[in-house]
């Protein structure tokens, strides 16, 4: 991911908050704004992980209550160099993923029962090696915060959007445009927040897809998986993500898409585009040899057959090379 480009967009979407608290509220507003989005960055730093889970009710698992996913999990962070990071299972029929933490050190995967329900053992492996990339990336604290600030002006417009509706001619004392302009700025502003979150997950997707299909070594289970999870997506509903769309982006695939005609921007990559390059990765390139986390089998239940490890044998990793 380009750091620097990430950087100024995390910028451009701060000095959008203060914009909009501008044009409520005048030069005072704005410094309110802005010393509140400051206050909001080091708060989200710190939290916003934990945030997001609590709101997606998320259930922290273990050895004893989920081994297959946790050893999975294990067994992905050790091949991309990581921590283990903490797991959780969010109850939701939609299959989708995705991973929080403000660094590796802290970080935390997690999964929809829906996911663990659609897709067999070697594409749920795939989905989490692509949430351990976001982690390596770093990508999850830029996200976080992101969903943040983003979630703050959706908040600040609405204010907007009532102050103008209300507002009368107090409203005009601060914003030149009146109770108009506050009614714009309660429309473009979220659509301003939306293009900043598109622009910095479009990039962070596909390095995401790049480099876990590095971690669990094959990129075809990645593909397998994203082609499922885009059907999953359109035929089933994630309400949670419905009620907070800020945090959309923060999936491996658009949870949003479930309500087709109301997202009318797309946080995401093109699906078949991510899939395309995947499948160029088996066809063309000679990536690092990384060895099979999970081993193909009948699947019963979610995480795969009882007392099977997601971990190959020595015989099997000389036998079959990662990218075959």
């Amino acid at each position: 991911m380009n750091y620097v480009r990430t950087g100024l967009l995390l910028a451009g979407l701060t000095a959008l908050f203060g914009a909009v608290g501008m044009m409520i509220g005048g030069q005072q507003g704005m410094i309110i704004a802005l010393l509140f989005a400051g206050a909001m960055n080091v708060f989200a730093y710190w939290n916003s992980d934990a945030m997001l889970l609590r709101m997606r009710n998320a259930r922290q698992v273990d050895d004893q209550s989920a081994p297959e996913l946790v050893s999975m999990v294990r067994d992905l962070a050790r091949n991309a160099g990581l921590p283990m990071p903490k797991v959780y299972v969010i109850e939701n029929p939609q299959p989708n993923a995705f991973a929080t933490g403000r660094n590796p050190e802290n970080a935390a995967v997690a999964a929809t029962t829906g996911l663990l329900q659609h897709l067999d053992r070697n594409e749920i492996a795939g989905v989490m090696a692509h949430e351990l990339a976001h982690v390596k990336n770093r990508d999850t604290l830029t996200m976080t915060i992101t969903a943040t600030i983003a979630g703050a002006i959706s908040a600040l417009a609405n204010f907007a959007m009532f102050a103008g509706m209300f507002g009368g001619n107090r409203s005009e004392n601060n914003n030149p445009l009146g109770g108009i302009g506050m009614i714009l700025i309660a429309i473009l502003a979220p659509m301003g927040a939306m293009i900043v979150q598109m622009a910095i997950s479009r990039t962070r997707e596909y390095d995401a897809d790049r480099i876990g299909a590095e971690i669990c070594g094959h990129p075809l289970w990645l593909a397998s998986a994203l082609a499922k999870l885009d059907k999953g997506v359109h035929t089933i509903p994630n309400m949670q993500a419905e009620r907070n769309p800020a945090t959309a982006h923060m999936y491996i695939a658009n949870p949003l898409s479930g309500k087709g005609v109301d997202n009318l921007f797309s946080t995401h990559p093109n699906m078949a585009n991510r899939i395309a390059r995947l499948q160029a990765m088996v066809n063309g390139a000679s990536p690092r040899q990384q060895s099979p986390v999970a081993q193909p089998g009948p699947k019963k239940g979610p995480w795969g057959p009882a007392g099977t490890s997601v971990r190959s044998s020595r015989t099997t990793r000389r036998k079959n090379r990662p990218w075959n």
